[in-house]
């Protein structure tokens, strides 16, 4: 993580999680007090729509990227998510404000939030590179579907509850075959998501890997591995599995196909994510988790 104080931000993106009431109240305050100090505010055009009186020019997701140079989420880590998904492809700084419940990627308080802003537009902050896996299915030799995630990508069934048998290989090296629920490959960002509950190591964010964690798996030999975030993962089903699906942060769904194969590997762009410079992810993970403070 990267301590930065070379330039303020020019112009800021909001946007947030819609029809969200609490949410409208952050980014109306957001956009009036920001506006107030001088600061050039765009609006999300779907965000737009929450707010009465908006003096502030839109653009749609996809060109926030062109226009601006940080945008603000409102919302929880799912709506950081989704934006992020976009936002990575033009390199523009995001952070998030926690409108949500755990908030791990969402650092700043809505109820202190200029307070905390106004410092990071003046070039106090800190910046960090989160990579994102990319996902292909491959059918009869060809690409047939591709998806990208932040924190995870999910083999499973398209069924609740069944178990499936698979291969896994790193970079065409065979590691094992398993029967289970399925198998979360996890980024460092989504090492405290969907991997946390299902067993999984937590990773600092810096870290280059990536942790494969089997789902409820039949043998109790089979646990998570981490591996180097520069290999590709090859996921062979067994051929009497039936249809699979390929989630990406529980948003976008792939159809896998008996005889397909699932390829997975780092997307090329990155997310460019900003913290207030007092940030720590230890203290983080002690305030989510719940961890104990010091004895002395």
């Amino acid at each position: 993580m990267a301590e930065t104080k070379q330039h303020a931000f020019q112009r800021l993106a909001l946007l947030g999680k819609v029809n969200h009431e609490a949410t409208r109240t952050t980014l109306m305050t957001l956009e009036n007090e920001l506006r107030a100090c001088g600061v050039d505010v765009i609006i999300e055009e779907r965000t737009a729509k929450q707010l009465n009186n908006s003096k502030s020019p839109t653009f749609s997701l996809d060109d926030l990227g062109q226009e601006a140079d940080l945008a603000v989420v409102v919302g929880g880590d799912g709506n950081m998510l989704g934006a992020a998904r976009v936002l990575c492809e033009t390199g523009i700084a995001v952070i998030g404000v926690n409108r949500g419940n755990l908030g791990f990627l969402t650092d700043l308080d809505p109820d202190h939030v200029i307070e905390q802003l106004l410092p990071v537009l003046a070039g106090e902050y800190v910046s960090e590179e989160r990579f994102l896996l990319q996902a292909e299915v491959v059918r009869d030799g060809e690409r047939c579907d591709v998806g990208r995630a932040i924190n995870e990508v999910v083999l499973h069934s398209d069924k609740v509850a069944h178990m499936i048998e698979f291969e896994v290989y790193v970079d065409h090296g065979f590691v094992n075959s398993q029967r289970s629920d399925g198998l979360i490959v996890s980024t460092p960002t989504g090492s405290t998501a969907y991997s946390l509950s299902g067993g999984g190591p937590i990773m600092m964010p810096n870290l280059n890997a990536i942790s494969l964690v089997p789902m409820f798996p039949h043998t109790l030999s089979s646990r998570p591995i981490v591996v180097d975030a520069d290999c590709t993962l090859h996921l062979r089903p067994a051929p009497d599995n039936g249809p699979l699906q390929i989630s990406c942060d529980g948003h976008r769904r792939m159809d896998v196909l008996p005889k397909d194969e699932v390829l997975i590997h780092k997307y090329p762009h990155t997310l460019r994510l900003i913290h207030p410079k007092d940030h720590s992810y230890f203290k983080v993970l002690r305030n989510k988790l719940g961890w104990g403070s010091r004895l002395f």
